[in-house]
């Protein structure tokens, strides 16, 4: 939607309503934005690029923040509707979870069915996606061993990433482990894994995705 300098706008913070933390928010002609990723300096094009994907592909309000040491992107929110973030933030945790569990489960199958070199190269692979696109908490080089080693499901510390990233992830996801197996077959088998889930957070995570644009790889 913009790209932007820093001159060109304000930014300041807000208390969220429902939980004691302060929110950045960008403000620009009367418009607010609250921050969905940040870069290095270094990381431009994949700045850019995801800027690109939220706004040509999922036709999101964003802004691109060009600054001398970084870059910053923003996804258009109302303040007023801040208070009703905490369900709809609950819902993405459950699809955090559920994209983790597929991780696991195509990195299993790959390492069982082709062997530990092939599922070390996959680790690479996604670990590149993962700091390309600058998953929140996720984009450091321990982050893929960290996802593979845990129990999504157990109370403990998961990544939060918003519903965009999600698409991302499971886009990238499907696009590897069909290179891997050679054709899309294994995206049912891999769903298998959600069984593990509690019944509604499996069954919220079932209604998005047939509703999602990634509904076609996942079936």
């Amino acid at each position: 939607m913009f790209i932007l300098k820093r001159q060109d706008v304000e930014i300041s913070s807000v208390v969220h309503p429902s939980r004691d933390q302060q929110v950045p928010v960008l403000n620009y002609q009367g418009q607010t934005f609250r921050l969905i990723s940040l870069f290095k300096a270094s990381q431009e094009e994949e700045a850019r690029a995801l800027w690109r994907e939220l706004t040509d592909n999922r036709g999101k309000a964003c802004v691109l923040l060009e600054e001398e040491d970084r870059f910053s992107v923003w996804g258009k929110i109302r303040l007023d509707k801040l208070d009703s973030e905490a369900s709809e933030q609950g819902n993405n945790k459950i699809l955090t979870v559920a994209s983790i569990l597929l991780l696991q489960a195509v990195y299993i199958d790959i390492e069982e069915f082709l062997g530990a070199k092939q599922g070390n190269l996959f680790k690479k692979e996604i670990s590149h996606i993962l700091n390309r696109w600058q998953f929140p908490a996720a984009s450091s080089p321990q982050a893929i061993d960290y996802l593979l080693s845990i129990n999504p499901l157990e109370p403990i510390k998961v990544p939060f990433w918003e519903e965009d990233y999600v698409v991302v992830f499971l886009e990238e996801l499907h696009r590897l482990g069909k290179a891997y197996f050679g054709n899309s077959d294994f995206a049912h088998r891999t769903l298998d894994i959600l069984q593990d889930m509690p019944i509604p957070e499996r069954r919220l995570f079932m209604t998005w995705l047939k509703n999602s644009s990634v509904s076609k790889l996942w079936h």
